[in-house]
């Protein structure tokens, strides 16, 4: 039966408990990790979100009624203990804070009774992480998960503390907005007040924080929950949280600064790790050269080489018919794997044909310099030593092509990469190689909207220099945007915005956007404009994901309270559900049911 902790004050967290309290006497509250009854002693495991403390209970120490109450003491229970600080007597467990020292009880009271856990609450669980999220209450027990939480509220004070310190202001921009959908999909919220009218979640604080910079707050920051209606992967989320600024009367590199200095102060307070400032930094266009990916990890080489020059005339009609076309040829080398099986570079086919390749051709190069090749049929010797140099191919190396157009020869090799440096285990996962990519192209070309879309957003500052190809070559012109990349992974992106009129709406022009869908979809903003707006530029950090990478997790759920699965619903609270016809007639909506083809 659950007693009352009336006239009971917990005087210390589990591992706040240490030598410097040795003889005196502490309260602790928690839930029971472990209980050993070793017969005239019992053995506890205390655990709170600090860590874990040793309790014995002995008859003689704790009297016949308080032990007997230990007896009963199973996992989960709600416990409060006072007691008095000992150095242990047996072994010293290292692997604890608290493995010098225990309590040795001298009263009891049980808060809660627990049943029987539906899996143990224990570190790197290998619970299936269905029944995990299902039960997430207790999921979030396990010590790793709280350690991660406990990063995450840590980058976010510290964030907070370092952007007062720069001159940033706090503000919140509201969570229910106007449906701007030139991007990912909003979340609708329909309006009762109005009806057939509805609200979008925000995608980001975007327009919001623009807003505040012609309002003239000057320097802005946010910790914003976001929402995006999207496919989900193991780094994304349909609710998330963004690390968000913006910055008035500044260029690239003022928000490349304060940037740097703030990621050197999360990494030194939080993980003791230096980064060197400044950060290097890599064109767009040269990290897709050299790693077919806007995000490259640093951690290892395995860097593409084009051999499009050296294959223009070969016979090998995949090459040539790809440089036809306008694509290239490009190829990686997989150190030391030359002698990977048939059936292994098979599955390295199939897995680039994910990535929009038709195929992969191969050479594999023997040990004694001879080599088995998918396409030396087709080439001369010549031919053949040439691209094994160009590829630095050494006896016992595996070098693998693709053949496309550009994006997707980036698109495939990128990926494979990345893939094989996992499949050899030559990535070192304690190192964090940052790298700022830089001079994105403003524009992409949407096959199926058939138009230019904008690669980050329509706000966004082209270059000056590239100015004189917006009407000609839009393809050709670069932005003034940068993103922050770590490991691999895209922990956060801006750019400088567009400040003049006359360009804003050149861009809109090249969106396919007329004047008056650009004022429908963005109106307010423009307004704004008109009335003075300083040059501006800003940056987001996805927070979950940075702090993914900090906790050396390889998923973002395992650093979010709360998450959602991959088909966005939540495991626990059944989210999303049906609700009542009224609640819908209220609304104004009608459930309309559809036939699946």
């Amino acid at each position: 039966m659950a007693e009352s902790m009336q006239g009971l004050h917990r005087s210390h967290r589990c591992t706040e408990v240490n030598n410097s309290l040795v003889g005196q006497t502490v309260t602790v509250m928690g839930w029971v990790a472990k209980s050993r009854n070793k017969g005239g002693i019992i053995f506890v495991d205390l655990r709170d979100r600090s860590g874990i403390l040793q309790v014995i209970f002995e008859d003689s120490k704790c009297g016949t009624e308080c032990f007997e109450k230990a007896a009963k003491l199973r996992s989960e229970f709600v416990v409060a203990i006072e007691g008095t600080v000992n150095k242990r007597e047996g072994a010293v467990n290292e692997n604890l804070a608290t493995g010098d020292i225990e309590i040795v009880a001298s009263s009891l009271r049980i808060l809660s009774e627990a049943e029987t856990p539906p899996f143990p609450i224990e570190e790197n669980s290998k619970t299936k992480e269905e029944l995990r999220l299902k039960y997430r209450y207790l999921d979030l027990r396990r010590p790793d998960l709280q350690r991660n939480l406990i990063m995450k509220s840590k980058v976010a004070t510290l964030a907070r503390q370092f952007m007062a310190k720069e001159g940033f202001l706090e503000i919140e921009t509201p969570m229910l907005t106007k449906s701007t959908p030139e991007g990912a999909r909003d979340y609708l919220v329909p309006s009762r007040i109005h009806p057939g009218t509805f609200y979008a979640l925000p995608q980001s604080p975007q327009l919001f924080k623009q807003l505040l910079m012609c309002s003239g707050y000057d320097r802005y920051f946010q910790i914003a929950r976001c929402f995006r209606d999207e496919d989900l992967r193991a780094d994304r989320q349909p609710e998330f949280t963004q690390m968000d600024m913006e910055l008035s009367f500044v260029d690239v590199e003022d928000v490349i600064d304060v940037n740097e200095r703030l990621l050197a102060k999360l990494f030194k307070d939080i993980l003791n790790i230096e980064i060197t400032l400044p950060i290097k930094r890599m064109t767009w266009i040269e990290a897709m050269n050299r790693f077919g990916s806007d995000k490259p990890d640093l951690r290892f080489g395995m860097e593409l080489k084009d051999i499009s020059e050296l294959v223009k005339e070969c016979g090998f009609g995949v090459f040539t018919g790809a440089l036809t076309n306008g694509g290239s040829v490009r190829g990686i080398n997989a150190k030391g794997q030359g002698a990977m099986p048939r059936k292994k570079i098979d599955a390295l086919v199939e897995f680039a044909k994910t990535y929009g390749a038709k195929g992969l051709a191969y050479i594999a190069i023997n040990e004694d310099g001879t080599y088995k090749s998918s396409f030396a049929k087709f080439m001369t010797e010549d031919e053949m030593k040439s691209i094994c140099e160009a590829l630095d191919g050494q006896a016992g190396d595996l070098l693998l092509f693709a053949a496309d157009k550009n994006k997707v020869v980036w698109d495939t090799l990128g990926a494979l990469r990345c893939h094989l440096a996992e499949m050899m285990d030559i990535i070192d996962k304690d190192v964090f190689e940052f790298v700022w990519i830089t001079e994105f192209p403003l524009l992409e070309w949407s096959e199926e909207q058939g138009r230019y879309t904008a690669m980050h957003h329509p706000f966004t500052m082209p270059m000056e220099e590239d100015l004189a190809f917006i009407d000609t070559d839009p393809g050709k012109v670069r932005a003034k945007a940068y993103d922050i990349v770590l490991n691999g992974n895209e922990i956060g992106g801006g750019s400088v915005r567009i400040h003049q009129n006359d360009i804003q709406e050149k861009m809109f022009e090249c969106l396919g956007f007329t004047k008056e869908q650009a004022y429908e979809r963005f109106g307010f903003l423009l307004e704004a404009f008109k009335y003075g707006v300083p040059p501006h530029a800003g940056l987001a950090y996805g927070l979950d994901r940075l702090v993914m990478i900090m906790a050396k997790q390889e998923s973002i759920r395992d650093v979010i309270a709360f998450p959602k699965v991959k088909d966005a619903s939540c495991l626990m609270t059944n989210a999303p559900d049906v609700v009542d016809d009224a609640q819908l007639v209220e609304l104004g909506i009608r459930i309309t049911e559809t036939e699946e083809i």
